[in-house]
């Protein structure tokens, strides 16, 4: 799968309550929650992401609750990838489930900035920055956890 698209980045600790926030789970259709997603972090996140954009981020990304809202959130507003240092790991499980790619790169995350156009291979676990020309390399994922993502989550890829 390749993936190509704006970063948006965020440091450590970026928990679930900010990616989405308590007071919009009474709605879980995912055009509710990703009209709200990163709103106490970013405000004017929503109002900037496009389809195929990407989260950089820093230590233990996904921390909090265990609330599979927010990879949801995240998948439904547009983003293609989350690349961080590393991951809460229910975060991380979530992600999976529902098809939300992510990778796990100290590397890229220090060679990437806000605003820049990077690309990935999740397949090879290759990243790219395309405003610098930088190369990162990642662990991909397995064929069968790649099967899951690409299929769009864990029960997509059972039928």
């Amino acid at each position: 799968m390749d993936i190509k698209g704006k970063v948006f980045r965020y440091g450590d600790d970026v928990d679930t309550d900010v990616i989405i926030p308590a007071r919009y789970l009474n709605d879980s259709s995912e055009k509710a929650l990703a009209s709200h997603c990163m709103e106490d972090l970013d405000p004017d996140f929503v109002k900037q992401v496009r389809a195929g954009d990407i989260i950089v981020a820093g230590d233990n990304f996904g921390c909090g609750s265990s609330r599979e809202h927010a990879p949801l959130a995240i998948k439904a507003s547009g983003v293609s990838l989350v690349i961080a240092n590393s991951f809460a790991r229910i975060f991380y499980r979530n992600s999976i489930n529902i098809g939300l790619p992510i990778l796990e790169c100290p590397a890229a995350v220090k060679g990437i900035k806000a605003g820049d156009e990077v690309s990935a291979d999740l397949s090879k676990g290759e990243i790219i920055n395309e405003t610098t020309g930088e190369k990162f390399s990642a662990e991909p994922f397995p064929p069968f956890i790649q099967n899951i993502i690409d299929k769009g989550g864990l029960l997509k890829s059972l039928s």
